[in-house]
Order: structure tokens, then sequence, then C-alpha cells
């Protein structure tokens, strides 16, 4: 009998702390940093973000997250055999935010060699970074090495910012989403398709590090915007493309593409090379800005929570992140 996965349920969280366009331009002016909800929303679509309180951390926006993945699948702690943490703002270096979560899940395990004992670890791709660890989980329960896992995107990607450079500092924000993916005799994740490419690695990153206990480098982000512009949207079209192939499906096949939230033009370029129109898009990047692996999983509970996105449909996911990594699944949900 041939093993596939499929998504049982999903769940999101953001943290409390809601800044408008409006709260930041007023934190930046106070910084002597100009810039307009206008100029914010012409280049991005951005309209607010969310941002995480110093005492929380990313262990603790996925934890919500997992927790409501679980009560939407009907599952508990002690069904999971497996989790993975895409992030790139773990909680320390390590060891791994999923150990940690792994942990935090297990104070609510009432059997004691429950969750305790499943695999743990991160993945890190930046804002690709779900899509491969989805990728990962389905590979591991295809090959009957899990039967359900928690599969998580969370980030505070707002301790990375540098609230001098205008460019980014108003692009993203803090959140977390997790899907729960089990066993399935029938058709899920349909097809994968990860790529990465080094040598573009300084148009993204964060090029700071510990060393000998101090930060050496810069530990900021750092984007050339137009680079990345370019590079995205010819590189999201191979990667969905190349998904459908694998897949089977064709363009009119889609019932919603659910892409990484980092930007509007970038969302609508992808989706006119698709011949998708934007009512078969999720959206959630005016609300919830970029969240980096965060983004697709917060956008799927977004769409299922509303009633968009429904059981039987066909979902493409993609994203492209630091790396330069970029990479689609196709799904039917």
């Amino acid at each position: 009998m041939t093993r596939f996965s499929r998504i049982t349920g999903t769940g999101s969280f953001l943290p409390p702390r809601r800044l408008t366009n409006a709260d930041l331009v007023a934190d930046l002016a106070a910084r002597g940093v100009e810039t307009s909800d206008e100029w914010i929303v012409e280049r991005t679509g951005i309209h607010a973000r969310h941002f995480a309180d110093d005492a929380m951390a990313t262990s603790d926006l996925g934890f919500e997250a997992a927790c409501r993945a679980l009560d939407a699948a009907g599952r508990r702690p002690q069904d999971i055999d497996l989790i993975i943490v895409a992030t790139s703002t773990p909680d320390m270096v390590f060891p791994s935010t999923a150990a940690i979560l792994q942990h935090k899940l297990a104070q609510l395990d009432e059997d004691a060699a429950g969750i305790a004992g499943a695999a743990a670890f991160d993945v890190q791709a930046v804002c690709t970074g779900f899509i491969y660890a989805l990728t990962v989980a389905d590979a591991m329960i295809r090959a009957g090495n899990a039967r359900r896992a928690l599969v998580i995107g969370a980030e505070v990607f707002s301790r990375l910012l540098d609230f001098q450079d205008r460019t980014t500092c108003v692009l993203f924000g803090d959140g977390a989403g997790a899907v729960v993916l089990e066993a399935s005799e029938q058709p899920g994740i349909r097809s994968s398709d990860i790529h990465a490419d080094g040598k573009h690695v300084g148009i993204l990153c964060v090029p700071g590090h510990v060393r000998n206990g101090v930060i050496s480098g810069d530990p900021l982000l750092k984007m050339d915007g137009q680079a990345v512009f370019k590079l995205a949207v010819g590189l999201l079209e191979s990667a969905a493309r190349q998904a459908l192939a694998k897949g089977g499906l064709q363009d009119s096949d889609i019932d919603w593409l659910i892409p990484h939230q980092a930007n509007i033009r970038i969302i609508q370029s992808t989706a006119r090379k698709l011949k998708l129109p934007m009512e078969k898009v999720v959206l959630t990047v005016h609300d919830h800005g970029n969240t980096s692996a965060a983004s697709i999983p917060l956008a799927l509970d977004h769409g299922v929570r509303t009633g968009l996105v429904k059981p039987g449909q066909n979902l493409l996911l993609e994203g492209v992140g630091g790396g330069f990594t970029w990479g689609a699944v196709l799904l039917t949900l």
C-alpha cells in the first residue's frame, strides 16, 4: 500500500502587540528616520504587523500555534512522533527550538512516554523554511519514519531589524503557524520542489554571529530589495510549475495559491505568471507583514479558519528566502 501524508489540522498565533504603519512611522520619526504610511503601502501592501514583547520567545509563539493545530486535528501531544520547526530566529544557538517546544508540549502530555520521545529538529531556510520543513516531514512519513508530525514556522524577526533602514524595518513582523501532518492512504501532499543557490547569499542575510562570547559582524538584516524582487518572481514561477508537473495538475486545477507573504507586488506578479486571478490568492501580508518562515502557515490557517480554504481543494504553497532558497508544495487539503 502506498503511504501518503495529509494535513489534518492548522493553527497560528500572532503576538498581541500590533503596530500599524502610523505607529511605526511615529516610532521611526523619533529615531530620525522619515517614512510614511503611503510610502510603505505603495511599495509593499503592508498596513500593520505584530511584534513580540521582550519576554516572548520563538518557541512561545510556536507553542501557541502548535496547540491550535493539534486541537483542530483532534490530536494530543502524545500522538506526535516528529516535530520540525522552521525558523531563522531560534531561542538560542542550541538546543533546537523544536526541542524546547517539545518540552513545553510535554507539560500538557498526561502520558509521560508521549511526545517526550519524538524526534525534534529545526530547519533553517529563512522565508522558504516552512516549504522545506513540510517537504522533509512528508518524506519521513512516506518512508515510514513517522506517523504524525507537527510542522511549525515561527519567527521573531523584529529582533533582527535595523530601525535606521526604512527599506527593511517596515517589512517584517513576528508570528507562528503550524500544521499537523499525518500518514494517509489518500494523497494530501502531492509534490514538492525545493532549491537553493548560495551565490546569492549577499542579497538577503544577517551577516553576524557569536564568537568567543561576543557578536562578530553585523547582527541586523541586510537586503538588496531590487535583486530579491528580480530573482523571486522567476524562481517562484519555476518552482510552482515543477511542483504542478510532479503532481500531475495544471494551473487551472489550483483552487488557492498560498504564497510567502513578502510583498504584494511579488505576489501579484507570481499570480499573473500562473494565470491566477487575485481572487484565488490567500493574502495576509497587509495585516501581518513578512513573517518569514511563519508566513505561509499563518496564511494557510487564516484561509482555513475564515472558510475560504476548504477540504478537498488543491493548494499551491510557495516561497523564497535568503540563501537564496525557493520552493513550492502542491497539496490537496
